[in-house]
Parts: C-alpha cells; sequence; structure tokens
C-alpha cells in the first residue's frame, strides 16, 4: 500500500490523523505504518453503535461430569483417548499473547519465573505438563502457541533460548494473534507512536481465524487431526492433551469439551457453563442473578456452581460450523496509552476508550454440545493473575508445592 492509497482508505473511516506525523518518519516506519493501515480493520469502529445492543438469552443450567462420575469409567476414557492421541488426532494450542506487567515482568507472561530456589518458568510448566502425556505414550503432538505482535518475537527467542524445555521443536508452531484497533469514546483510533496505531488482540475467540491466516491449519487437515485443546498461559497446573478428558468428549459425542472446576462460592468470580437458549455457553459471573446464583440442583449443590478454567477441547471438524460473522463483537471499555496532540506519551488511570473483542464463549455457544468436565482445582487450577493476593504468583507457588513441583 502507497501513501495515496493509505489515505483514501483512511478518509473513508474518518481516520486521516493517523497519518498525521507521517512526514517526520524514517524510511522503515513509513513503511511499517502503511503496512499496518493496510492490515487493521477499521470497519470494526462500528460496532461502537451497536455496543449495548449484544442481548443475552434465556440462561438454564448444564450439569457436568463430575469427578466420581469420571473415577467410575476412568480406564474407559483413558482407553479412548490414547488411542487417539496415539494416531496422531489431537493438538494443542496455548493462547500466549500475554505480557507479564502485572507480575512486575518486562516480558511474555510464559516467560515469567515463579521459582523460589532455581528458575521455573511458566512455560516450562506447561510444556512439562503436556510431557507427562506424551513420553508415556511415546508419541509427538503438535503444540501451537499464539503470541501476539507485543511478544511474538521474545517467545520465539525465549523458547529457542530454554531449548523448548525438552520439547521437540519440529513439533511447536508459533503465530501471532490478529490485532484490532483501540479508540477514544468518539470512534477515533489511538496512536499509541507517531508511526503506529494503537492496537489490542482481537479477543480470545480470536485463535481459530488467527491459525488460519497463519496458514496452520494446513496441519490439522493434513495430518488428519480430529480434536485441539486450547488452554490459556496463566494456569501453572494446566493439563493438557489430557486423555481421559479427550476420551470423555469423544465417547460423549460433544463437539466441543470445557474442563471446569466447583465453584468455592456462589459469588466466585469465574465464568459458569451452562445453557443459552437451549444451547451450551457461559455465563459470566457479573451476569448471574440472584436467582441463578442461589439457585439448586437435583443433589442440593448450586446450579450454576461450575466455573470455566479456560481448558477447552474442539472437535476440529465442527469449527468449520463456527463464523466470525455470528459471533457478537464485544466492546470493552479500557484504559489504553496513546500519544497526545503534542506527542506526549499518556498512561491513563481510567478508561479513556474502546477496545474490540470476540470471546469463546460466543464460539462454543455456536456449537450444539458441550461436556463440561469436572477437575480438582487444587490439582488443575493456579492461575497467575496478580503479583500477591488472589490467583497470584504466591496462590500459585503455594499450589504447586502441594502438588510436589520443586521450586
Amino acid at each position: 500500500m502507497d501513501y495515496s492509497e493509505a489515505e483514501k482508505k483512511l478518509r473513508d473511516y474518518g481516520q486521516e490523523h493517523i497519518l498525521r506525523y507521517y512526514d517526520g518518519l524514517d524510511d522503515d516506519e513509513k513503511k511499517a505504518l502503511l503496512s499496518q493501515i493496510e492490515e487493521t480493520d477499521f470497519g470494526i469502529l462500528s460496532y461502537i453503535e451497536g455496543k449495548d445492543k449484544v442481548q443475552r438469552g434465556v440462561f438454564s443450567p448444564l450439569d457436568a461430569l463430575s469427578i466420581p462420575q469420571i473415577n467410575e469409567r476412568r480406564d474407559e476414557y483413558y482407553e479412548e483417548g490414547a488411542r487417539i492421541i496415539k494416531d496422531g488426532k489431537a493438538a494443542c494450542l496455548l493462547l500466549a499473547g500475554g505480557m507479564g506487567t502485572r507480575l512486575g515482568a518486562d516480558g511474555p507472561k510464559g516467560a515469567f519465573d515463579l521459582g523460589k530456589t532455581h528458575p521455573v518458568y511458566v512455560f516450562q510448566r506447561l510444556i512439562e505438563n503436556l510431557m507427562d502425556v506424551t513420553v508415556p505414550l511415546a508419541v509427538k503432538i503438535h503444540l501451537f502457541i499464539m503470541t501476539s505482535e507485543k511478544n511474538h518475537a521474545r517467545t520465539v527467542d525465549f523458547m529457542k533460548e530454554h531449548d523448548y524445555f525438552g520439547y521437540d521443536p519440529s513439533f511447536v508452531h508459533f503465530f501471532p494473534q490478529e490485532m484490532a484497533p483501540a479508540c477514544d469514546y468518539n470512534g477515533k483510533v489511538y496512536m499509541e507512536e507517531k508511526g503506529r496505531i494503537a492496537t489490542s488482540p482481537n479477543g480470545n475467540a480470536g485463535w481459530y481465524s488467527s491459525l488460519k491466516r497463519a496458514g496452520l491449519d494446513s496441519i490439522l487437515r493434513d495430518e488428519g487431526i480430529e480434536y485441539i485443546n486450547v488452554f490459556a498461559v496463566d494456569n501453572v497446573l494446566q493439563r493438557m492433551a489430557d486423555p481421559v478428558f479427550i476420551g470423555a468428549t469423544s465417547l460423549k459425542g460433544c463437539q466441543v469439551g470445557a474442563k471446569v472446576v466447583r465453584k468455592v462460592s456462589p459469588d466466585e468470580k469465574v465464568g459458569v457453563i451452562c445453557l443459552e437458549d437451549g444451547r451450551p455457553s457461559i455465563v459470566e459471573y457479573y451476569e448471574l442473578s440472584d436467582e441463578m446464583k442461589d439457585a439448586k440442583d437435583a443433589e442440593g449443590g448450586y446450579a450454576y456452581g461450575y466455573g470455566v478454567i479456560l481448558n477447552y477441547l474442539f472437535e476440529v471438524k465442527a469449527l468449520d460450523a463456527v463464523s466470525d460473522d455470528l459471533m457478537p463483537m464485544h466492546v470493552v471499555e479500557k484504559k489504553i496509552p496513546f500519544i497526545d496532540d503534542d506527542a506526549n506519551y499518556v498512561k491513563p488511570k481510567e478508561p479513556n476508550g474502546y477496545k474490540f473483542e470476540q470471546l469463546v464463549l460466543d464460539m462454543i455457544h455456536q456449537l450444539s454440545t458441550c461436556l463440561p468436565y469436572e477437575v480438582d482445582r487444587d490439582r488443575e487450577f493456579a492461575p497467575i493473575k496478580n503479583k500477591t493476593g488472589k490467583d497470584s504468583v504466591e496462590s500459585a507457588q503455594k499450589l504447586c508445592e502441594k502438588n510436589g513441583i520443586k521450586l
């Protein structure tokens, strides 16, 4: 894209200010900005007008396969899952676009060191968990790692420097997530530098479209992969390619499996697996009415009592039925760093605009069947979101040590 083409595109969307500093950029910066303008979908800004129109349907409970029920058929589920894995029909995908800023680190969250006496990195923990499956089964499983434009190069370099923590690098595939422009309340796109538009990842449902954009879906097709386990980087006890989970989802004939934990209280701030208009979905904790929080199931437990931990097993052929066009665009108020009219860098203390996201809950809602699969939160749920306190480095360290992991 040349300057005149960029100017026309921006004029069509009322974003001419993006080229305000163009003449003062060097050649590389000019080229990078023109490329970013070409790749950016400014049409997404139109969702601001309907930001309050995203309506939820009618919620109803969805029973989970409980731990006692899993244990009754564990051997059967394991045998089925192990067969799928040994046949090369399973893959994993790690959502690793985050930075460790809230943890006090300047780098990818996966590169954060939670060790006490020796280095123990988040990526290391996840790779070791995956190898708990691959080594005993004597198999190799493709691991796709979705990064962001802010941490892609550093993530790749970090993994190379640490020799992929013993994992076969030919089975590790990196790709960046697609980004969306961030704007002020009037729909004007922010600039984070004179030659760079402010952007943010397009939500945790963006993994599949980003995988396809990178051309890596060819691996799924060429190797006949039937299931892909999608999980987040911040849970260091995450169990992926779990044969029992895969086997249960397969034998139950479900298009998606979702690992869940029993909530510790009705008010716990986790999304809850449920049905919405008769289809699987997730209701966010802040969307739960008091009536839903207090509702009980037949056994006297909470009807909306299972929280998701962002560990999903998708049937690959079912993903072809998922359409980006049918997923609502969530327009979210956020604090967006930017440069002001005098090119001064501003880091706001309060929300100052919008980011645009499509969420995995809307992806799941397009599928017809889901298996909520209960796991022991002390063994599989140690999220690291904060430096101290709840869901923190401290709490994750305690759970790791409780599971015999030396830090």
